[in-house]
């Protein structure tokens, strides 16, 4: 009797990649050819698409029943679409890919490779990231140094959401209820048996990237605080050592005072002290407020993402 095959499903979100759908198909075809003792899947989410991602993804679910497509009832970010694919899958082994293809799917191939060898991640790490800019190059290296020295929990660097996860995993992850996600932390939260497959990360297909600076940012602010209580505990310190300045100083202005008599009032000095000070309250208080935000967002329960269809091969299994 014919051992039956394992099940690896590709998890995509998109988000305006109409230009790219077809590119993005056969390219992924073409793999599954190269590793024929594997069944695949295709989970494709549209994270409220205003163009016509959506009609393109359907009109492939109708050409090939291994596609199967969850629409948002609007944009949710790709965090949520990562998550809702991932809860979705049904694989032994699920795969995070993006639809730009600037993650190769050339790699595939390898990184199911690894998890038969016994790895219950497969990491796929860049070691050339010329495509990207300068700027983005040393940022996000800025980012993943500042987030391992804060953070317990150490994210690989140079590592995005490509990757294999094995169903123990998958199954971990699905465990996690939060809904501030940052899936990069997740990933590495839950651990697991790790291998690293490194590749050279390509151009864009075609578009260009929905990710501006400032979504960047947040995206950042949304990773330190999400495992880390350090930018909290730092405002401590500062505090602590503020406040015991300005007692030397205060007895030094009291020695003065003693000995020489008053001095003439310095508007400029008190001006700078006054505005140094309370810049320092309010980036305090603002950074309490970035954590009890998203106390208030948890506190609220609500789900994560709304799914408004599903579009799949009826006669699939």
């Amino acid at each position: 009797m014919a051992q039956e095959r394992k099940l690896v499903s590709i998890v995509v979100p998109f988000f305006n990649e109409g230009e790219g759908v077809e590119y993005f198909y056969q390219a992924i075809c073409t793999i599954f050819d190269q590793v024929p003792d594997y069944s695949f899947e295709v989970v494709c989410v549209d994270d409220g698409s205003h163009d016509d991602t959506l009609n393109k993804l359907i009109d492939i679910v109708g050409l090939d029943p291994r596609f199967r497509v969850i629409e948002f009832s609007r944009n949710f970010g790709k965090e949520a679409a990562l998550t809702a694919g991932i809860n979705a899958a049904k694989g032994d082994a699920v795969i995070p890919f993006d639809a730009d293809l600037q993650d190769p799917p050339e790699l595939i191939p390898t990184l199911i490779t690894e998890w038969q060898q016994g790895a219950d991640v497969v990491l796929a790490r860049r070691v050339d990231r010329s495509v990207d800019s300068f700027l983005k190059r040393k940022t996000a290296g800025m980012f993943y140094r500042f987030h391992n020295l804060i953070s317990s929990v150490k994210i690989p660097e140079n590592v995005g959401d490509f990757r294999l996860m094995n169903r123990a995993v998958v199954d971990a992850l699905n465990q996690l209820p939060e809904r501030q996600r940052f899936m990069k932390g997740l990933f590495a939260w839950v651990g697991f048996k790790t291998a690293v497959v490194d590749y050279t990360r390509n151009s864009r297909a075609v578009g260009t990237t929905k990710f501006s600076g400032w979504k960047l940012w947040n995206f950042a602010l949304e990773g330190f605080t999400s495992f880390s209580t350090t930018p909290l505990k730092v405002w401590f310190y500062i505090g602590g050592v503020g406040a015991l300045l300005t007692f030397f100083y205060a007895t030094f202005i009291i020695l003065r005072t003693l000995i020489y008599g008053v001095d003439i009032p310095g508007y400029a000095s008190l001006l700078v002290a006054v505005l140094f000070f309370g810049s320092l309250q309010l980036i305090s208080v603002g950074m309490l407020g970035e954590y009890m935000g998203r106390i208030y967002m948890e506190t609220k329960q609500r789900p994560l993402y709304v799914v408004r269809a599903r579009y799949e091969d009826k006669n699939e299994p």
